[in-house]
């Protein structure tokens, strides 16, 4: 267990200033509820709107990247599970299902606000592969040939009972038990050329190589990348040392283990999950309310703002959003108000999201975060926070009744 430490880089008042600044910033509030966000926060989301960029995986919500589908509508999944001569699978297809639905459907209708219905279509039987598990070399960074035969072989011995047209999303289920099947190769393969059956172009499948019971929310995480999501993770040179430093718990694209697992606000905008009514561009000042990324909209009412963004650069943003233990995030570690930086131009894997630690000198909750310096990363009420690169103030007044909080964005501090 680590030291903890003081809070560095989080303003704190005396109990009378902090009164003061409550009173005031509820005031504010309370305005800005029935009146609209202050001036600096215009209607015009244009200038926080990050261009699509060559990147793979590139963050940009200019425009969508007509190659992978969009999760607006309901997408149909088939489920293809492979044995081998090797081995006698153990369990049954029944059962490695369960293993994954309905969570994952779950996970993305909650993520969705119910605008996204992932529906699995599980074969019942194996589809017996030509070859050994042990054949294909499977691993992490496999060899694209072993790979690609692997591929080819498991789309070919799938054809005669799967009509690959009617589906969006392609899962190959390896055996979890087989000799030669490795947890780590699990991934989203992409097709320079797509392979092509019944009719219709196989341009990615899901390879799905996970012990059982799998990881949690790996499938979640996997189809993320379906949607053009990228990874959020920092992976180490040498394969050792911490893979969370980029965004801890706080994205399932960062980690499927995370404890606040919904996707990030910037996420759902490019996903088309939330739309301008929920989004503020702030220019100058705003003062407004947010409600948790994760939090169901009120029945009969709207989601009311989710996001809050301060252009940065040609190619990067500011993002702030709430987070609460509601929904996806159900299980957090802790709740706030979280600030973190996406740059559009960089590449999955890369760093294109990077949470700011509001309490550098703390960590929390070191037994369950995949990252606990990160675990308490959010303002809590009453505190305030500057990024001076960002020329960028944040204040987080309180919390309402509702569990939304008040908050005060400046720029050009």
């Amino acid at each position: 267990m680590r030291r903890q430490h003081g809070p560095r880089g989080v303003e704190r008042p005396s109990p009378r200033g902090l009164a003061a600044a409550l009173t005031a910033l509820m005031a504010l509030a309370a305005t800005s509820l029935v009146a609209g966000p202050a001036v600096a926060a215009t209607d015009d989301l244009e200038p926080c709107v990050l261009p699509r960029t060559p990147a793979h995986h590139s963050l940009g919500l200019d425009d969508w990247n007509g190659s992978y589908p969009r999760p607006d509508h309901r997408l149909d999944a088939v489920m293809i599970f492979l044995s081998f001569p090797d081995a006698e699978p153990v369990v049954g297809p029944e059962v490695l299902t369960a293993d994954y639905f309905p969570s994952t459907t779950r996970f993305f209708e909650r993520a969705s606000y119910g605008a996204f219905t992932l529906r699995p279509h599980p074969m019942d039987r194996w589809t017996p592969m030509p070859r050994d598990s042990t054949w294909y070399g499977i691993e992490r960074d496999w060899d694209s040939g072993r790979r690609t035969a692997y591929l080819r072989d498991a789309i070919e011995a799938a054809d005669d009972r799967v009509d690959f047209s009617r589906y969006d999303i392609v899962y190959l289920v390896a055996d979890p038990d087989a000799p030669g099947v490795d947890s780590d190769a699990t991934k989203v393969v992409n097709f320079d050329r797509p392979m092509r059956a019944d009719g219709a172009d196989v341009k990615r499948v899901v390879t799905v190589f996970e012990q059982h019971p799998p990881d949690r929310n790996v499938l979640a995480h996997e189809t993320g990348h379906v949607f053009d999501l990228a990874d959020l993770y920092h992976r180490p040179e040498d394969g050792k040392g911490d893979w969370d430093t980029h965004v801890g718990d706080w994205d399932v694209m960062g980690s499927q283990f995370g404890l606040a697992p919904d996707l990030f606000g910037w996420h759902k905008w490019k996903l088309g999950w939330i739309d301008d009514r929920q989004i503020v561009c702030v220019q100058g000042r705003a003062d407004l309310t947010l409600e948790p990324v994760a939090a169901a909209p009120v029945p009969g009412g709207t989601l009311g703002t989710r996001l809050a963004v301060v252009r940065t650069g040609e190619d990067s943003v500011l993002a702030v959003e709430a987070r609460g233990a509601t929904g996806n995030d159900r299980h957090t570690c802790s709740e706030g108000v979280l600030i973190y930086r996406v740059r559009g131009g960089t590449a999955s894997g890369g760093g294109p999201v990077e949470v700011v630690d509001a309490h550098p000198e703390t960590e929390a909750c070191w037994d369950r975060s995949v990252y606990p310096p990160l675990a308490d990363a959010p303002l809590r009420e009453g505190e305030t926070f500057t990024l001076p690169e960002e020329r960028t103030r944040i204040e987080v007044a309180d919390r309402t009744p509702s569990g939304a909080w008040t908050v005060r964005i400046t720029t050009g501090v």
